[in-house]
C-alpha cells in the first residue's frame, strides 16, 4: 500500500464542500492514504482572512472529524510571514523524510497559474502535484514554461512510487464553491437550506455559533 502524503492547503476562511470534495476524491481515487489539511497563516496574494486561526482551525478540524486519513496539521496557521507552498514542502521534507512520496493537491485553476508560484520548479523536487479537473475539461493550453514541465512530468494514472517530480490529473465531480461567495451569503443571512448546498454541517454550526463573517 502507498504511504504517500497528499497536502492540501489554503486558508479555509470557511473550509466549504469543494475543498472536502476534492481531499475524499483525492484519498479515494488516487489511493493517498493520509491527506494533510494545513491552514495558512497569511496568505501572500490576498488579504489578511477574515477569521482568526483558532477560528479557521477549528472549523478544519470539525471538517475532518470522522474522516479517516484525514489530519490537521496547524504548524502554520498563526506566522505572519507569507506562506509558501515551496516553504512548506521543505519543512514537510524536514519533518517526513526524502523518501516518502508527498502529493501537492489543487484544482485547475491553480495550476493554470503555477508558473507564477513562488520558486514553482523547485516544487516538483519536493512533491508530486494532483490536480482536480471538472469531467469534460480536461488540462490543456499551458502557457510555456509551464507546458514543457506538464508534457515532461504528466502520468497517465496515478503512481506515486517515487518520492516527487510527477503531475497526476484525476477528475472532480463537485460543485463550484468559494470562501468569497460563503462570506456574503453568510452575510446577507441567507437560510440554513441555501449555506448547506455551500458548507458541511458543522462547520455551518460553529459559524452560527461565533457569529462569524456577519460583518
Amino acid at each position: 500500500m502507498s504511504d504517500a502524503v497528499g497536502i492540501l492547503g489554503g486558508t479555509f476562511d470557511p473550509v466549504h464542500l469543494a475543498h472536502l470534495a476534492l481531499a475524499r476524491t483525492a484519498r479515494d481515487r488516487l489511493k493517498i492514504p493520509e491527506i494533510r489539511w494545513i491552514p495558512v497563516g497569511q496568505p501572500p496574494h490576498r488579504g489578511t482572512p477574515s477569521s482568526t486561526p483558532a477560528d479557521r482551525l477549528a472549523m478544519v478540524q470539525a471538517t475532518i472529524d470522522g474522516e479517516p486519513g484525514f489530519v490537521l496539521d496547524a504548524s502554520e496557521v498563526d506566522s505572519e510571514a507569507p506562506s509558501y507552498t515551496v516553504h512548506t514542502l521543505e519543512r514537510l521534507r524536514r519533518e517526513l523524510g526524502s523518501q516518502r512520496p508527498l502529493v501537492l493537491l489543487m484544482g485547475a485553476d491553480a495550476f493554470h497559474g503555477f508558473a507564477r508560484w513562488h520558486r514553482w520548479q523547485d516544487i516538483f523536487g519536493l512533491a508530486h502535484i494532483a490536480v482536480a479537473t471538472r469531467p469534460g475539461f480536461p488540462l490543456a493550453d499551458f502557457e510555456e514554461p509551464l507546458a514543457e514541465e506538464f508534457a515532461k512530468r504528466r502520468l497517465a494514472n496515478a503512481d506515486f512510487s517515487k518520492p516527487a517530480g510527477h503531475i497526476v490529473a484525476f477528475e472532480l465531480i463537485a460543485g463550484t464553491v468559494s470562501a468569497t461567495e460563503v462570506r456574503q451569503r453568510v452575510a446577507a443571512h441567507d437560510p440554513p437550506a441555501v449555506l448547506l448546498e455551500l458548507l458541511p454541517p458543522p462547520v455551518l454550526d460553529y459559524i452560527q455559533h461565533h457569529q462569524l463573517y456577519l460583518s
